[in-house]
């Protein structure tokens, strides 16, 4: 499941982890002009952790996921 928002400054979708077994917190992707964070929840350190990844870089990891295996 995922829901998605529209912020004033970012658009924000949160992935939400179901199943039966081995679940994980959820995942916060906000979208802003310059760049994109991605941020989880860590229990062991009772804090959220945060990723920053530029435009490109995310545009770069999309092109990835859908590539065979190889340098690009």
């Amino acid at each position: 499941m995922f829901t998605i928002e529209h912020e004033f400054d970012a658009t924000v979708v949160t992935l939400v982890d179901e199943g039966t077994a081995s679940l994980q917190e959820d995942v916060i992707v906000n979208s802003f002009a310059e760049c994109i964070t991605i941020e989880q929840y860590d229990p062991r350190l009772d804090q959220v952790q945060k990723v920053t990844f530029s435009i490109a870089q995310m545009r770069d990891l999309a092109a990835a996921i859908s590539l065979p295996e190889g340098v690009y």
